[in-house]
């Protein structure tokens, strides 16, 4: 190991892992190989309509600019429709969420007026 300046001396650190300096240094490049290998493997996860789990057949919750983006409306007109009971928010700590079964709702609606 290598000496270190310690105020106004030099001291080897004391280090309390139970192995000989060879046998820590390579775990540590093991480790290091491990998490090279799985960073190299990792996918970024699918985002947005294209998300999909095993036996669920739709998303159940959708955030504000979701909902925007399917129903092709502003943000504003959101909130016109939270006011007057026509969609319900649900938060989770700080979002606010939309069900599905409701966003459904408007959009038959929508469809229905047509």
């Amino acid at each position: 190991m290598k000496s270190v300046k310690m105020g106004n001396s030099w001291t080897t650190p004391i280090v309390l892992i139970p192995l000989a300096e060879e046998q820590f240094w390579e775990r540590m490049r093991l480790i290091v190989r491990e998490e090279i290998q799985l960073f190299q493997n990792w996918q970024p996860p699918v985002s947005g309509a294209e998300f999909q789990t095993p036996g669920l057949t739709y998303k159940p919750l959708y955030k504000m600019v979701e909902v925007q983006q399917l129903l092709q409306v502003s943000r504003t007109t959101i909130y016109e429709w939270i006011k007057h009971g026509k969609l319900k928010p649900y938060k989770v700590r700080s979002r606010v969420y939309f069900l599905w079964k409701d966003v459904q709702n408007i959009l038959n609606s929508n469809d229905s007026e047509k």
